[in-house]
C-alpha cells in the first residue's frame, strides 16, 4: 500500500509543473529547450529532472516516446563540472539508439558547448578512441564495444561521474546483462547512476538494487504502460491472407510513415520485395545488413524516400523516428513486453498513433493474454472490402478535384481537347483516366466475417467456462475425498 501511495504522489507533483523554468534549469538549457520546440515538461521530465539535478540516483520507468532522453540529458548537462575527461557515460542497447541519444544530447547541449562521441561496433577503434581522448565530455556506447575498450585498457583514465543505462530491459532481452555488470565493475563507485526502462523485470530490479544508491523511483501506473496516445486495433484473418490484409490496410489508412514488424529476417526480405514490386516506398531492416546499409535505410526512413519500414524486433529496438503514424504487427509478438516495445514506435512526443495487429483464430488466445498483461484496450476492426476502398478513393478523388487550382497549361490542354470532344464526354474521360490509377488489389473481402468472429468469441467463452468448471469440480472432489488419498485417510 505504501508503495502505491509513493507511486501516485510524484505523478500528482508532475501535473503541477507547467514550465521548464519551474524545474530549475539554467538559461542556456532553457534556450536549448525552446529551440528544440518543447512546450511543457512531459511527466517523466517533470518527475526526473529535479531528482537528477539534486545528484540522486534515479530509476525511471516510462514507455518510449515520453521524452526520456531529455529527462536525463538536460539535468546531466547542467550538473557537468567542465572537468578534463569524460563526465557522462550513456549505455544503450543498439547502434541506432546510441546515435539518436548522442544527437539529442549534442542538440540540447549545443549552447553549453557539450562534446559527444558515439561508440559502437562496426567502426574504427582508433577513430572512436581518438575522439574520446581529444576532449569528449559525453560518451554514448553500446555494451559490447565499450566492454572491449575497458578490458583492453584502451580508454586510460575513464571515470565518468554520471552513468546512464537507457532502455535497460531491451539490453536484458538482447543478452547484455552480463556485459553491463562487467562494465559497471570497471567504473568508479562514487558516481550518480540513472536507469531508464519501459518495464521492470526481476533481473533489472536486481541490477538497481546492486548498483544504485538510495534511488528515487519515477514510475508509471500499469494503465500507462502503453501510451494513451496510441489507438490499438486488431484484425482477425486467415493465415494465407496476411499480405493482402497488410496492403489493403495500407491503402485504406492515412499513413505518414509506418513500421511493419516481422519475426524473421527472411520474412522481412520477402515482404519488402513484395511491397516494392507493388509500388510502395518500402525498405527492409534486419541484423544481416552491414552498418552502412542500416544507416542508409534509416536515413531514407527519417527523410522522404522511405514511407514503410519492414523490420525485425532486434533491428528496430530503440528506434526513434518522428512522424511514425502506424505500427503493424505482421505476426503477433511472442510476449507482452515485445508488444509494448513495438507499438511504442508510434504515438511519440504527444503525437497520435495507431498500432495494428494481424491475428489468426489460432493466435487469438495469445492476443487475449497480451491484452490482459498490458492492461489496455485493443479494439477489433474489420478490414475494408474492395468496394469500400473504391468508394473511399472516389470520395478522396472528388475532394482533390474540387480543391485543385486551375493552371494556364491545363486551360490550354482543355481547349485543345474540347475541339475534338463533347465537354461532358471530355470530363468523363479525364475522370476515368484518374480512376485508372487507383486500382484496388486483392480479393473482395479479407478476414473473418462478423459471424465468424462471434462464433470465435463464443467458443473462447465456452472453453473458459469449461476450464473453470473443471477446476471447480476437481476441487470439489478433493474436498470430499474423491480420490485414493481421501479413501485411505477415511480408512485410517
Amino acid at each position: 500500500m505504501e508503495q502505491e501511495q509513493n507511486r501516485e504522489q510524484p505523478q500528482e507533483q508532475a501535473k503541477a509543473v507547467q514550465t521548464f523554468e519551474e524545474l530549475g534549469l539554467n538559461e542556456k538549457l532553457l534556450a536549448s529547450v525552446k529551440y528544440a520546440g518543447f512546450k511543457q515538461p512531459s511527466p517523466v521530465q517533470a518527475l526526473a529532472i529535479p531528482h537528477i539535478l539534486a545528484g540522486k540516483d534515479v530509476i525511471g520507468q516510462a514507455h518510449t516516446g515520453t521524452g526520456k532522453t531529455a529527462a536525463f540529458a538536460l539535468p546531466t548537462i547542467q550538473n557537468m563540472k567542465g572537468n578534463v575527461g569524460v563526465e557522462v557515460l550513456v549505455i544503450t542497447p543498439t547502434r541506432e539508439l546510441a546515435n539518436q541519444v548522442s544527437d539529442e544530447i549534442y542538440s540540447l547541449g549545443r549552447s553549453s558547448n557539450i562534446r559527444t562521441v558515439t561508440v559502437y561496433g562496426g567502426r574504427s577503434y582508433g577513430q572512436q578512441i581518438g575522439l574520446i581522448k581529444r576532449g569528449a565530455q559525453v560518451v554514448v556506447a553500446t555494451p559490447g564495444r565499450l566492454l572491449d575498450m575497458l578490458k583492453g585498457n584502451k580508454l586510460g583514465e575513464f571515470s565518468p561521474s554520471t552513468v546512464i543505462l537507457d532502455e535497460a530491459d531491451e539490453m536484458l532481452d538482447m543478452g547484455f546483462l552480463d556485459d553491463i555488470n562487467d562494465i559497471l565493475s570497471y567504473l568508479p563507485t562514487d558516481r550518480q547512476t540513472l536507469l531508464f526502462s519501459a518495464t521492470m523485470p526481476p533481473p533489472i530490479r536486481a541490477l538497481t538494487e546492486k548498483y544504485l544508491f538510495k534511488p528515487e523511483t519515477v514510475s508509471v501506473t500499469k494503465n500507462e504502460v502503453t501510451n494513451i496516445d496510441i489507438e490499438q486495433q486488431y484484425y482477425v484473418i486467415d493465415e494465407n491472407e496476411r499480405d493482402h490484409a497488410l496492403t489493403r490496410l495500407i491503402d485504406s489508412l492515412d499513413i505518414i510513415k509506418s513500421i511493419v514488424f516481422c519475426r524473421t529476417k527472411k520474412e522481412v526480405d520477402r515482404l519488402s520485395t513484395i511491397l516494392v514490386a507493388q509500388g510502395y516506398a518500402a525498405k527492409g531492416l534486419h541484423g544481416d545488413l552491414e552498418q552502412d546499409q542500416r544507416d542508409e535505410v534509416l536515413k531514407g526512413f527519417r527523410g522522404q524516400n522511405i514511407e514503410i519500414l519492414i523490420a525485425t524486433d532486434v533491428a528496430a529496438r530503440g528506434l526513434n523516428v518522428r512522424n511514425i503514424s502506424h505500427v503493424f504487427n505482421y505476426h503477433i509478438p511472442f510476449d507482452p513486453q515485445s508488444y509494448v516495445h513495438r507499438i511504442g514506435r508510434t504515438g511519440r512526443a504527444g503525437d497520435k498513433g495507431v498500432a495494428i495487429t494481424l491475428v489468426t483464430p489460432l493466435e487469438f488466445k495469445e492476443l487475449q493474454r497480451i491484452r490482459k498483461s498490458v492492461g489496455t484496450a485493443i479494439a477489433h476492426r474489420f478490414i475494408p472490402s474492395k468496394n469500400e476502398i473504391k468508394s473511399q478513393k472516389l470520395a478522396t478523388l472528388i475532394e482533390d478535384i474540387t480543391a485543385q487550382s486551375i493552371t494556364d497549361e491545363a486551360c490550354g490542354i482543355y481547349t485543345t481537347l474540347s475541339e475534338q470532344n463533347d465537354p461532358d464526354q471530355l470530363a468523363c474521360r479525364l475522370i476515368s483516366y484518374l480512376q485508372s490509377n487507383q486500382i484496388v488489389k486483392g480479393p473482395e473481402n479479407i478476414g473473418l466475417s462478423a459471424e465468424d468472429i462471434t462464433r470465435l468469441l463464443e467458443k473462447q467463452n465456452r472453453n473458459y467456462s469449461n476450464n473453470r468448471n473443471g477446476r471447480s469440480n476437481s476441487h470439489h472432489r478433493r474436498r470430499n475425498g474423491g480420490n485414493r488419498g481421501g479413501y485411505n485417510n477415511n480408512r485410517r
